[in-house]
């Protein structure tokens, strides 16, 4: 009988909460607390009555003191393997559920028949936990032992590439100038798009907004509820709109973008912005944000100094004074409560002397067993020095050149390749990460554990972590 598989993973972080999986002929229930579970079912022919009929429905439903916090679900034609309805089809609908006591974050990947080593059941991935957005206040309230220690013992939960949050501005982009944004793409050496030169500028243009979400869109939340779920560390990578762009007539204002590439995010302003009424929202709480340029075309201006400084007073300006610019030193050296009383809460650096686990061959993986390998090289004395540490658990399946043409071929809105590791290697990397990191990390700097489309198995790692250094 046709069929097609589940693989489905689960992390609750919080008691009375169960999530429960059905397809035809079973039901999964997991409500075991601080466990991964890696579980698989089949929407499986056979289990339907309907002799004519194959498709049936996948639910998952999550419950919280026998209330139903959320139910999604979605139509899997066995024969094909294909989701034909869906409340999880895109990136969009897998948005996190936010509750005063709790959060829910989870997606879905559209596999297909495993191509290119990708997977070929469809990938499911939910976590329950704590809402977040006081951590901080609750683990070293002002004045406690805790407090009184160097803000450096903490360890961040971090939301990689914050700015690839959404399709917005680069939607705005290809509306007006899409055959110069691919003509970009097809003219970086960047492998993510050397596929390109293989394809008509037609085609690509059509294309275009598939293909970038699947291969550069990173989170699919937006900052404050990032930030809700525990991240308090964001690398940005602030520049002016490519000049091809700019000269081929564009909708957008020319001020500073995170880029990925010459792929324009969301801008400076609105990041800092966000940050900052959120933390005047959240008094006990800061935030870290380093400011690089890794892979920004030469042809993508940078800001200058001055020009850093004033989009960083202009997003302060609202907190009238309640909240202000602390450096890399003050991170390093200041306690927790230092930094609250000296009102240093957002924290604004450039690139700085880290140690990370990233390289480009570990984190190209799709199963993330070289991410694994890359943490097992880790020694006390390997972060020596260094103003943190950056454990960084998202796999880059977007380097590896054969998924790439192939997630280009079959571009939708639900079959990111990116997404399609999440879950696994979350699996991995995040339990070695819990097990592991301290026994090797004796030293007291700061560490950020770093994640792609960032949920709540993250934040409950790198916190928890935090306490254990806080004692």
């Amino acid at each position: 009988m046709p069929s097609k598989g589940l693989q489905i993973y689960t992390f609750i972080g919080i008691p009375n909460c169960e999530v429960e999986y059905t397809v035809p002929g079973r039901t999964l229930i997991r409500k075991d607390v601080d466990h991964w579970f890696n579980d698989h079912l089949e929407v499986d022919k056979k289990n339907i009555k309907d002799h004519f009929n194959f498709t049936e429905r996948f639910t998952l439903q999550v419950r919280s003191n026998n209330n139903k916090i959320t139910s999604q679900w979605c139509d899997i034609n066995t024969l094909t393997g294909n989701v034909e309805q869906s409340t999880m089809k895109a990136m969009r609908d897998q948005r996190s559920i936010i509750k005063s006591d709790l959060i829910v974050t989870y997606g879905f990947y559209d596999a297909d028949q495993g191509q290119a080593g990708l997977p070929n059941s469809d990938q499911v991935w939910v976590t329950v936990t704590p809402n977040r957005a006081n951590w901080m206040g609750e683990l070293a309230p002002a004045g406690s032992i805790q407090a009184r220690q160097r803000f450096s013992k903490l360890v961040l939960p971090a939301a990689h590439d914050i700015g690839m949050n959404s399709m917005q501005n680069c939607d705005a982009i290809l509306s007006r100038a899409g055959k110069t944004m691919m003509n970009l793409l097809k003219g970086t050496n960047d492998v993510v798009f050397s596929f390109a030169s293989k394809l008509s500028k037609d085609v690509l243009v059509a294309m275009a907004p598939n293909i970038i979400s699947g291969l550069a869109i990173t989170q699919k939340d937006t900052l404050d509820d990032i930030l809700a779920i525990g991240a308090r560390y964001f690398e940005f990578r602030p520049a002016h709109l490519h000049k091809a762009l700019l000269e081929a007539g564009t909708p957008l204002p020319d001020k500073l973008y995170f880029h990925h590439g010459p792929i324009p995010g969301m801008s400076y302003e609105e990041f800092l912005y966000g940050c900052v009424e959120f933390l005047k929202a959240h008094q006990s709480e800061i935030i870290v944000v380093q400011i690089r340029w890794d892979g920004v075309p030469a042809e993508c201006s940078r800001p200058s100094d001055p020009e850093l400084v004033g989009y960083l007073s202009s997003a302060l300006i609202s907190a009238k004074g309640s909240i202000l610019a602390g450096s890399v030193d003050d991170m390093k050296n200041l306690t927790i409560d230092d930094l609250r009383t000296q009102r240093k809460r957002l924290i604004v650096f450039k690139a700085t002397d880290s140690y990370s686990t990233y390289t480009d061959a570990a984190n190209a993986t799709l199963n993330g067993d070289t991410i694994i390998a890359e943490f097992e090289k880790l020694k006390a004395s390997s972060p020596r020095n260094r103003a943190f540490t950056n454990l960084q658990c998202q796999a880059t399946a977007a380097n590896i050149p054969e998924v790439v043409i192939y997630s280009v071929v079959s571009a939708n809105t639900s079959n990111s390749c990116l997404l399609s590791t999440k879950a696994c290697c979350d699996s991995k990397t995040l339990p070695w990460i819990r097990r592991n990191a301290l026994r090797r990390l004796t030293e007291e700097g700061l560490i950020v554990v770093m994640n792609d489309f960032f949920d709540g198995a993250t934040a409950d790692v790198a916190i928890g972590m935090s306490r254990q250094r806080l004692g």
